[in-house]
């Protein structure tokens, strides 16, 4: 007998796989989707950048400021001027992308190495993507459905830009691949990301060396107090060895090449 209506099966119902019945096969998508993604790419490893979606760009803080009209309240001119401050995040972040990308594109490898990857949408990783782009080289988006948000930038490269409907299947993916992470100011979302970094590499479900840069020590410092988690007995000191603290676009950029060169290119996470 033939088969005169292939389109029966359980594979095409989209009613049935957007069911909660089918809600494993949804996140088995989550997973092979990405995969064959990098795969067709050539993608073995990435550079994960995490930072606030809140934080603009030089410029465009600075036309919003100079836009600002004369009788503006005080506390709306003081937000301004830090939104203005806070943009020297983005613009570091965009050229600290810049830099990796061009020296990940200097090695010549066989596959596409150390790629850019941020999670897709506007401020920090929005950065981390344009400055990629503007090395002329890949990246990539992870990017998120939110109600009140929308996914995506303009610099993630075509076919690169991977959506997801599960944090923790997003979490993998930054993960999986990551041969080192930079997490920029940010709030809720970056802390979530960091926190759990450092937490699979303590209870050594991440064995790899990773190179973690925390950017900015006056941030990172004013939002946790790590000596006083070490005082109150609740980490142990070593795991301040976990991450580096740097303050400038050079001192990430030579941490990050001279540990990648150690331990990612003929090392034991090669």
């Amino acid at each position: 007998m033939s088969d005169k209506n292939p389109k029966d099966r359980f594979y095409y119902n989209l009613d049935f796989l957007s069911s909660p019945d089918a809600r494993s096969i949804r996140i088995m998508t989550e997973f092979y989707g990405p995969f064959h993604l990098f795969r067709q790419n050539r993608i073995a490893d990435t550079v994960v950048f995490f930072g606030s979606a809140r934080i603009q760009s030089q410029e465009d803080a600075q036309a919003a400021l100079d836009k600002a009209p004369k009788n503006l309240s005080k506390e709306k001119r003081i937000r301004l001027n830090r939104i203005l401050d806070m943009s020297r995040y983005y613009e570091d972040a965009r050229l600290l992308a810049n830099k990796m990308t061009v020296w990940s594109k200097g090695l010549k490898l066989k596959n596409k190495r150390f790629i850019i990857a941020s999670g897709g949408g506007p401020g920090i990783m929005e950065a981390a993507n344009r400055g990629a782009s503007e090395a002329k080289g890949i990246s990539v988006g992870l990017t998120i459905s939110l109600p009140r948000e929308d996914s995506g930038n303009e610099y993630i490269s075509e076919d690169l830009d991977i959506k997801f409907h599960y944090f923790f299947m997003r979490k993998f993916w930054f993960l999986y691949l990551a041969k080192a992470l930079v997490v920029f100011p940010g709030g809720f979302g970056t802390l979530d990301e960091l926190m759990e970094l450092l937490t699979l590499i303590q209870t050594d479900k991440i064995i790899k060396k990773i190179p973690i840069v925390l950017y900015d020590s006056t941030f990172w410092n004013n939002v946790i107090n790590w000596d006083y988690l070490v005082e109150a007995g609740t980490i142990s000191k070593s795991y301040l060895s976990l991450f580096k603290t740097c303050d400038s676009v050079d001192q990430a950029y030579k941490y990050l090449t001279r540990h990648i060169t150690k331990h990612q290119l003929k090392g034991p996470n090669f």
